[in-house]
């Protein structure tokens, strides 16, 4: 099922007093002759535990259509990150939040409510954050039901993190797969499955187990981040790498690195030596810079 961002105006069922928005169409006798060239590709704003920010975009032609997913920096320091990638808030056409935690969520309300901005979360995210009021435009956000941005879809899924209830993405413009996948503790069959044949991955490699072993954190907070409903290690994403590597993927960016437990280079030669490249053709995803735009397929 793809549910639409864009519609007929209709109440949405999930949205009390919400309507959905409608995408006007183009006469028929200007549809173009010759099909036009889709290009789907992304950017991160920033990865860590500062704020999370990413950019998805699918284009044809001189139509193009672009996903925040996350949106967790005020909305100053997002409206600077996005004039860097040559974005405006007004070209953010809806918002996807993972779930709750506050290096997600950001300015997340007050952009929607402000810019009127659909925004899609789960029902669990939801409630957990206290059920805010987004003013008609939030969107509820299920397991395995496609969102349609017009250019391109989005397929949330869920992951196992200590959230309420968390989802990640794979989104497609029927000819190139990107998966979006941070903050979970390890890859269940139903993650690997949405990974499976994609040609990009934007993925978490959030600490390197010997330096979390040796960190300062308290005991009970080295089993969070280390356990199953944690964050991945360098290990643990290698070896989803090598679960779902193809000939197909081609660009990989390691994501959500922690300042204290991590450094770029351990990351890329892990993540590198599981698919056979050499370290530099890992990305890594800054907390201050994010990546470059980065096409996918």
């Amino acid at each position: 099922m793809t549910l639409p961002l864009f519609g007929s105006p209709a109440t949405s069922p999930d949205v009390p007093g919400g309507l959905l928005l409608q995408m006007p169409l183009l006469p028929l006798g200007s549809q173009p002759a010759h099909p036009l060239l889709t290009m789907l590709r992304f950017k991160n704003l920033g990865s860590g535990s500062t704020g999370n920010a990413t950019v998805v975009e699918g284009s044809s032609g001189s139509q193009a259509r672009r996903l925040l997913v996350d949106c967790g920096f005020g909305i100053r320091q997002l409206q600077w990150r996005l004039e860097a990638a040559q974005l405006r808030l007004a070209d953010i056409h809806a918002i996807f939040i993972t779930h709750e935690h506050s290096d997600h969520i950001g300015c997340a309300q007050a952009m929607a409510v402000r810019h009127r901005i659909p925004v899609w979360m789960s029902e669990g995210t939801h409630a957990a954050l206290g059920a805010p009021d987004f003013d008609g435009m939030l969107r509820i956000a299920r397991d395995m039901e496609a969102i349609d941005m017009g250019e391109f879809s989005a397929l949330p899924f869920t992951v196992p993190h200590d959230a309420r209830e968390p989802l990640q993405l794979r989104c497609t413009d029927g000819a190139a797969y990107l998966g979006v996948l941070t903050d979970l503790g390890h890859a269940s069959n139903h993650v690997l499955a949405q990974l499976t044949g994609c040609d990009a991955l934007l993925i978490e490699a959030n600490h390197d187990l010997a330096m979390l072993e040796a960190s300062r954190y308290p005991a009970f907070l080295k089993r969070r981040v280390g356990g199953p409903y944690g964050h991945l290690a360098n290990s643990a994403t290698a070896e989803i790498l090598r679960a779902v590597r193809h000939p197909g993927l081609s660009r990989v960016v390691a994501a959500h690195l922690s300042a204290q437990n991590n450094v770029p280079a351990l990351a890329q030669a892990c993540l590198a030596a599981a698919l056979d490249w050499p370290d530099d053709a890992i990305t890594v995803a800054s907390p201050t810079a994010g990546t470059d735009w980065i096409g996918v397929g």
